[in-house]
């Protein structure tokens, strides 16, 4: 019997620069993440009144916030392009015929846009967390991710020193869950 079974047993300290991010929908993209945070999650408290005093109850509704990812830019743009054609699909700016050929559904025909798959615009996506050797140790599992801002990308050619290009992408989603390597809930 171990003499103080609630001690942690892993005493080496999280680092801020090990981690991974990748997305279902696009396996073969790596995002060069240069900075992640994991979202803040909060439970609002109501207020049940009373004589006294007003008395904090717990709400229903838990409040994530949202997911934003800083990452450099590779040279063919791939990486901004993948999270730039997902925001045009969604919205759709030119025609809703965008909209029916990002989904992947193959209906080309607008009356048909209602029986679209909307699910097919949401993505899981996965923050993997390095431990002190760079080998994975927990998974932030983000679920039915979906875009909604990706800032500019400034050209400047007075510029004396090359700075390379740092995109930053804010996800919405559903939920996350902490898993360890091994996809087990912590």
């Amino acid at each position: 019997m171990e003499a103080f079974p609630k001690q942690i047993d892993n005493r080496n300290f999280l680092s801020p620069v090990g981690f991974l991010f990748s997305l279902t929908k696009y396996p073969k993209v790596s995002f060069f993440c240069n900075s992640a945070r994991i979202p803040e999650i909060n439970y609002p408290s109501l207020e049940q009144p009373s004589y006294l005093k007003q008395i904090p109850v717990p709400a229903t509704i838990l409040n994530y916030g949202q997911l934003n990812l800083k990452f450099l830019v590779d040279e063919d743009m791939t990486n901004y392009s993948i999270i730039h054609n997902w925001l045009l699909g969604m919205g759709f700016p030119k025609s809703p015929e965008q909209f029916a050929r990002f989904s992947e559904s193959g209906l080309g025909d607008v009356e048909r846009l209602g029986k679209i798959d909307v699910k097919k615009h949401f993505s899981d996506g996965t923050l993997t967390i390095l431990n002190s050797n760079y080998n994975p140790s927990v998974k932030v599992k983000f679920i039915d991710l979906h875009p909604v801002s990706l800032s500019s990308l400034e050209f400047d050619s007075t510029s004396t020193d090359i700075q390379y290009f740092t995109a930053e992408v804010v996800f919405d989603y559903t939920l996350y869950e902490l898993t360890d390597k091994n996809d087990e809930l912590l």
